[in-house]
């Protein structure tokens, strides 16, 4: 169980755990920069690399498109 934990981590890697083939838990590394502000799973998102496909698409909204601001 270390060696997921250290390779969660410091690698970024996922791991999926369960039996009789279905997932029952999922382990990733805890976010760095973990936002109070912003529930967990934002945090987790924002973590992992679930979206790094969208540095793939065009951007198709601008800072002109927001209608409010949250600090």
């Amino acid at each position: 169980m270390k060696e997921l934990i250290d390779r969660a981590r410091h690698h970024g890697e996922v791991f999926a755990i369960g039996r009789r083939k279905q997932i029952d838990a999922v382990l990733i590394g805890f976010p760095v920069a973990y936002n109070d502000a912003a529930n967990d799973i934002t945090n987790i998102n924002a973590y992992s690399k679930s979206f790094d496909f969208l540095s793939l698409e065009p951007e198709l909204y601008s800072v002109d498109d927001v209608r409010k601001r949250y600090a």
